[in-house]
């Protein structure tokens, strides 16, 4: 965990039904669904899928039991001898199969938003803070200029959104990456979220990457298994990245009208963590209409999603979002959208002594030895014929090829002005008219 960054405050256990916050309806038909799709009979497995303790999962059995929806199957389960076992009634099957019709939905009891708002609260991103030498350490092996690093460090420490611009292939993607990873701690993310009498599934294993804690670490166990409301899961801050492929119909909630089910949207997802939207100009809806759909999240810290029904809610907005973009923002957005956007960052190209210690680094790291007459040869033969306009994806793209050609021709990783000419050859397109 960051060490500037306070302990989060984990959700409390749950230790009665009311504490769930969950009507008692809803918490009866999660239970015979799940136990009806799952087929589920013992109490200690029917717990575990509906993320309850096992007390209180005995009380929602008992409360089902006394509607005649359940029943003891036997006195012993046939796996321990010790355990009750436990199966629906015709008239609970009757009600999974009506409840299932309404909504597929089953598994882990969900948190209600207005619970889930008071979490957010307790690690919203906004609290972070981190250190320049933190930063440094999250980029890894990029090499970055002193005062890029000014720019970046109050962006990220804000929890703002941040706008990064400037030519291709220098790096915006890696930079976005490297301030998640500065973040450093863990959330509690719930599996699911109850709004209007629906549930919302919001825990994504593709998005959300799991913490495993250890048993032999006190610590550790202050806040994980029992000792925190199981229907989180301790996570790394998300990151979401979208980027040519994103529409703006991708930030609705998503219902599915065959299952009657609804996930969360991409930027809810990404709640207390980064969404990353890069290659901005690329997708098919404008520049400015992306913009124009993150102005109240921004500005409100709340975002506005509606249910199939057309009913709209309101949820917390607690996520830095970072754009990122080849284009100047000047010819793709007004003032108006610029003005919301916190923090603009111009991200260039290496400088000559920069591009060739990215050059060593990357050799280094390919095992390719490096020739001092190619790298001349480089720097005063190639470089020229493109303005000495460097690039930080060009080390990697030129030191592959070369080692592509050897590996072809069955020779040693070698550099030579000849190598680097057939590499240089693909790393741009002459300009030529072309028969049709």
């Amino acid at each position: 965990m960051n060490r500037q960054t306070p302990t989060i405050q984990p959700p409390a256990p749950v230790r009665t039904l009311a504490a769930t916050g969950l009507s008692t309806v809803l918490m009866r038909d999660i239970l015979i669904k799940t136990i009806y799709r799952m087929s589920l009979s013992r109490i200690t497995d029917i717990a575990r899928h509906i993320c309850l303790p096992i007390p209180q999962t005995i009380e929602l059995v008992d409360l089902v039991r006394a509607e005649r929806l359940l029943e003891a199957r036997s006195t012993k389960s046939d796996d321990d001898g010790t355990e009750a076992a436990f199966e629906l009634t015709e008239a609970g099957k009757a009600r999974a199969t009506y409840a299932l019709s309404q909504s597929e939905y089953y598994g882990p009891m969900p948190v209600p938003l207005d619970s889930y708002r008071e979490q957010i609260e307790r690690q919203t991103i906004r609290n972070i803070r981190i250190t320049r030498r933190e930063l440094k350490i999250a980029m890894g092996d990029l090499i970055l200029p002193p005062s890029l690093m000014d720019d970046l460090g109050p962006a990220v420490s804000s929890g703002r959104s941040i706008l990064m611009y400037g030519p291709p292939g220098n790096g915006k993607s890696s930079i976005s990456n490297g301030i998640r990873a500065a973040m450093g701690d863990c959330i509690y993310v719930p599996r699911a979220i109850e709004t209007a009498g629906q549930v919302i599934s919001v825990y994504d294993p593709i998005v959300h990457k799991l913490v495993k804690t250890s048993d032999d670490n006190p610590s550790l166990l202050r806040q994980s298994g029992n000792r925190f409301d199981n229907r989180y899961v301790y996570c790394e801050r998300p990151t979401v990245i979208t980027g040519g492929e994103l529409t703006l119909s991708m930030l609705d909630l998503n219902y599915n009208p065959t299952s009657r089910t609804y996930q969360a949207p991409l930027q809810f997802k990404a709640t207390g963590g980064v969404f990353i939207i890069d290659d901005l100009g690329r997708q098919e809806e404008p520049p400015q209409a992306i913009i124009n759909r993150w102005i109240v999240p921004m500005e409100m810290n709340y975002d506005i999603l509606a249910l199939a029904s057309g009913e709209k809610f309101i949820v917390p907005f607690d996520t830095l979002v970072i754009f990122s973009t080849n284009f100047h923002p000047n010819e793709i957005f007004d003032q108006a959208a610029l003005r919301r956007i916190f923090y603009k960052v111009r991200i260039d190209g290496p400088n000559q002594a920069d591009f060739l210690k990215i050059f060593a680094m990357v050799a280094r790291k390919r095992r390719m030895p490096l020739d001092e007459d190619a790298i001349i040869y480089l720097i005063q033969k190639k470089y020229p014929t493109i303005d000495n306009v460097y690039a930080n994806y060009q080390p990697i793209f030129l030191i592959d090829q070369m080692i592509n050609i050897c590996e072809f021709e069955g020779k040693p990783r070698h550099m030579t002005p000849e190598l680097i000419d057939r590499a240089w050859k693909n790393m741009f397109v002459q300009m030529e008219d072309i028969a049709r």
